[in-house]
């Protein structure tokens, strides 16, 4: 036993000398240029100030230490962005040093070594997918062909809130929600391939959130350095259960879209049929004279993408706005007032509605100003750069903090208070002009960009559309009989609820719209 005991200390020994060199050599280097920072504990660095809530404790910490700070996450550094005007000089005057994403063992394992889109290298392949999302995946055209399909979901999903509201049963608004936006997602990739069964969806939307969960947990071996090829929490085997599951579906989900596209070549047709997202892939992947030539794993970790960025943000920006509404019943009177005059009874809004609803509009952006369901845009510095007078080196973390922006009471009136008037008055200083596209620094919900969201403009037509029919044909009475929601947050990569919403929908019109 002491034979052991005298390897352990030296190899305590070892450590403590290996932290005590490294420490004063970032000490010196560059401390005079660096912003500025808590103080740090060995070997964690500045995790421990992170808890419950990341992006809630930094907001917390940049109020003390100012608009751009240095932290070192384990052996990772870091710099945090909490104000419009810095967001601007990250994303936009040096955009071209942090248009990387900073690797995970998680997401580079599922997605094939980062052969996806939303995590590979800024660089040829990535322009290229770039380019390919807004011409063809996710371009006007072709959300316009697939409408059908999400108007097809909606209806799907109001007939379901009709027979629990006639019953007076109550249901989670969230989960409901998670299915509608999978639906959606699913049909849209790879039409009813993944909808033949309630089985198969469940299998879907169960893939989809064990692969939240995984990303969005955090993995010590990603962080300090002497763990790196460490695998101390058991991510391994949950990672391969995961990508397994996955691989398993989309062969044979591409099985069968190549013979259902071999049968059409056969027979000569299908140049006037409607193609799914991974018929479009598939059509790139067969093009020899393509720019970049794709792999099937290129389109599985870009399927992988669309389900992860489709399903969770859209249920719960709508769930979060549904909660608001509850919490403020005079704005929810006023939408309504809004949808009568425009639809009326008769029908149900659909997504040509959606211009002619400005109120509705500035729901959804108050809705993402408060609550926006990525509060933290990771980005990686791939140079070494000024900002500010601040050093900042290469292969650092960039966090810029949507959520403390979206609560500046520099650039917003009142900013904990939910008013989706500031987004149509013209009083002021003109906010009424902003979008959510990332134009303005001090709403970005999606990023900004080159590499901001190319999937905008699905995500509004879904949160938009379906917000509004489940405005314009239900009440929502709060199971347990409560007038209020909690708006308490969860931990996690997206912004959830920390405590589901549990709603009886009332049906509202008599009779009810045909659907």
């Amino acid at each position: 036993m002491a034979e052991y005991q005298g390897y352990i200390l030296l190899f305590i020994i070892w450590l403590v000398s290996i932290i005590l060199i490294r420490a004063l050599l970032n000490k010196t280097k560059n401390k005079a240029h660096r912003p500025p920072s808590p103080l740090a504990i060995p070997i964690i660095g500045h995790l421990h100030l992170l808890a419950p809530i990341p992006h809630q404790a930094l907001h917390k910490l940049s109020t003390r230490y100012g608009p751009i700070m240095h932290l070192f996450l384990g052996s990772v550094p870091c710099v945090v962005a909490s104000t419009p005007e810095a967001a601007r000089e990250f994303l936009k005057t040096h955009e071209n040093n942090f248009s990387n994403r900073p690797q995970s063992s998680a997401v580079d394992y599922l997605t094939y070594g980062s052969q996806d889109f939303s995590f590979a290298p800024y660089g040829p392949y990535w322009k290229f997918m770039k380019k390919i999302c807004m011409s063809e995946l996710l371009g006007g055209h072709t959300l316009s062909q697939l409408l059908p399909v999400r108007r097809e979901e909606t209806t799907r999903f109001l007939r379901l809130l009709l027979k629990k509201g006639n019953a007076g049963e109550a249901i989670e608004v969230g989960g409901e929600l998670m299915t509608l936006a999978n639906n959606i997602v699913s049909r849209m990739i790879m039409s009813q391939t993944c909808m033949e069964n309630e089985g198969e969806a469940e299998e879907v939307r169960k893939l989809v959130q064990d692969t939240t969960h995984l990303t969005g947990k955090f993995n010590v071996s990603d962080f300090i350095w002497f763990f790196k090829n460490w695998d101390l929490q058991g991510f391994s085997k949950r990672l391969k259960e995961i990508r397994d599951r996955f691989d398993t579906m989309m062969e044979r989900v591409i099985k069968e879209h190549e013979e259902e596209r071999r049968k059409r070549k056969e027979l000569g047709g299908g140049d006037g049929q409607i193609k799914d997202l991974l018929d479009i892939l598939m059509d790139i992947l067969e093009d020899e004279s393509s720019d970049i030539k794709l792999t099937i794993e290129n389109l599985k970790a870009f399927i992988l993408d669309i389900f992860m960025a489709g399903t969770d943000t859209s249920a719960l920006t709508t769930e979060w706005a549904l909660a608001e509404l509850i919490n403020h019943p005079y704005v929810m009177e006023r939408a309504r007032k809004e949808i009568n005059a425009v639809i009326g009874n008769s029908r149900i809004v659909e997504e040509s509605d959606l211009v002619n609803l400005p109120y509705l509009q500035a729901i959804v952006k108050e809705t993402l100003r408060i609550h926006p369901t990525g509060p933290l845009i990771v980005r990686e510095s791939s140079e070494s750069c000024t900002i500010w007078g601040y050093e900042i080196p290469s292969k650092t973390q960039l966090f810029i903090n949507v959520w403390a922006i979206g609560r500046d009471p520099n650039h917003w009136e009142n900013p904990l208070e939910f008013r989706p008037e500031r987004f149509i008055s013209e009083e002021g200083s003109g906010k009424s002009q902003l979008d959510v596209r990332g134009q303005h620094f001090h709403l970005i919900p999606f990023g900004s960009g080159r590499r901001g969201c190319p999937g905008t403009s699905l995500a509004l037509q879904v949160v938009q559309t379906n917000l509004a029919a489940m405005i314009q044909c239900f009440e929502w009475k709060v199971s347990g009989g409560n007038d209020t929601v909690d708006m308490e947050e969860k931990p996690g990569l997206t912004l959830s609820r920390a405590h589901p919403l549990i709603c009886v929908p009332v049906p509202r019109l008599n009779p009810f719209p045909p659907m």
